[in-house]
Formats: structure tokens, C-alpha cells, sequence
């Protein structure tokens, strides 16, 4: 695979642009190609059929940019269309799923929390992640029902955003949840929020870090040339001016 190529990455909204930064973070002169599809967010309310045509479509237009890969850069796609995009493209499709490995192994009280949306939770792949590495431990899941649209709305602070995001947690540490997973993307641009509720004894888990490094795995090398460009696109303004 060509390094000088660029890498696409795709989310249901903004949300996905907190594992373009870890991609950054990760690999800084790599070339990347956003798409936010802030027309049909939120994903997790939507069928699994409808998902998946929004996963192809999108894959389809990033691999038409010159893509060398893809980036599902939100849980809900990569729960209800990963399998999918993989039997239908032949280049890399680098997915994501709720960090339950690494918060089993961290919980000191053996409860972990997992904050995600309805349709990641209710899907054959999440099922699979807790039977293969929850079940030595008490997994509490939360549906975080109005988080995905307070991100879009761009509401990251202020006491009413510290109320919505207390109202999630509060049971979570009621129920002895030491590590919180994050389990959709848009949720690590409220970990301010989320750490000053939970307090410093408790561990917040982002998987995009892991899907950075997945991504440089994929690269010749490990390692890639560009000039460190992000360009973005988003369905909701193409939606407006058609």
C-alpha cells in the first residue's frame, strides 16, 4: 500500500474527530479525509439496514478520493456494518469497538461502566466483546440517549451540559463503576464533563488511541508521508444546498 496516500475516516457526525486527533497524535504527516454525516446523525437510533447504506456510501466516496484505507470512527457503524464494508471493498477497513478488554483489566472493584449508544449495545458484535472479555467482571451499560445531539449542538460545557452528563454517570458510580468505557466517539469531547463528575478515582477508557495504532499497523511500516492535511466534508451541507 502507497504511505503517501491519505487515510479516510467517517462518523455519524463529529464525533469521529476525536479519533482523527488520536490518528494525529499518532501518525502527524499523514494526509486524512473527514466525512461527517451530521444529515442522518444521530446512528444509533437508526435500523442496522440504514447504517449500512450510509457505511457504503461513504466508504465508497472516501476510496474515490484516493483513500489508501478507511476509518470507521464510531462504534454504532462498526457494530451494524463493519462485516459489511469488509466483504464489499478489498482495501483495509480499520473499525473501532467500546474498550471492555482493557477496562476489565483495569477495575479495581471488578464494575465497569460502558456508555454508548442504543445500537451499539443491542448488537450481535457488542454481545461477542462481552463474552469474550466481560464476563470476568459486572459490566453496567448505559444508553446515553441525548449525548450524540448535545455534542453536535456543540454544548461541551456550562452547567447544563454538567447536568446531562451527571445524570448518566451518577448511577454508573452509584452501582460501583470504577472505569468508565467510552463507547461512542462523541462522548471523549464531554471526558471534562464526565471526569469532574466521576472523580479521580475513576478511569475514563477511550479506544481511539488503539485505533490509531491499529491504523499505523496497517501502513507500510508503521510509519507514512504527507503533509499532515485534514479535509473535510460533511452530508448536512450538501444536504443544504441540494
Amino acid at each position: 500500500m502507497s504511505t503517501h496516500l491519505p487515510v479516510g475516516v467517517f462518523d455519524s457526525g463529529v464525533g469521529g474527530l476525536s479519533v482523527a486527533r488520536a490518528i494525529r497524535a499518532r501518525l502527524p504527516d499523514l494526509d486524512l479525509i473527514y466525512v461527517a454525516d451530521s444529515a442522518h446523525a444521530p446512528y444509533g437510533a437508526k435500523s442496522a439496514a440504514a447504517v449500512r447504506e450510509r457505511s457504503r456510501a461513504i466508504t465508497r466516496f472516501l476510496f474515490d478520493q484516493g483513500a489508501a484505507a478507511v476509518v470507521v470512527a464510531c462504534n454504532t457503524a462498526t457494530a451494524m456494518a463493519v462485516e459489511d464494508l469488509r466483504e464489499s471493498f478489498a482495501q483495509p477497513i480499520v473499525a473501532m469497538e467500546p474498550a471492555v478488554k482493557p477496562a476489565a483489566a483495569a477495575t479495581r472493584t471488578g464494575r465497569i461502566g460502558v456508555l454508548a449508544t442504543a445500537g451499539t449495545l443491542e448488537s450481535v458484535r457488542y454481545r461477542r466483546l462481552l463474552q469474550d472479555h466481560g464476563s470476568q467482571v459486572k459490566v453496567i451499560e448505559r444508553v446515553c440517549h441525548h449525548w450524540v445531539d448535545q455534542v453536535e449542538r456543540g454544548e461541551l460545557s456550562g452547567a447544563t451540559a454538567r447536568a446531562a452528563v451527571a445524570a448518566e454517570i451518577e448511577p454508573l458510580l452509584e452501582a460501583g463503576a470504577d472505569t468508565l468505557v467510552l463507547g461512542c466517539t462523541h462522548f471523549p469531547w464531554l471526558a471534562p464533563l464526565i471526569a469532574d463528575v466521576a472523580g479521580p478515582e475513576v478511569a475514563l477508557i477511550d479506544p481511539a488511541p488503539a485505533v490509531a495504532e491499529q491504523l499505523a499497523r496497517r501502513l507500510i511500516n508503521g510509519s507514512t508521508a504527507g503533509h499532515g492535511a485534514l479535509t473535510l466534508y460533511s452530508s448536512r451541507v450538501a444536504a443544504d444546498e441540494g
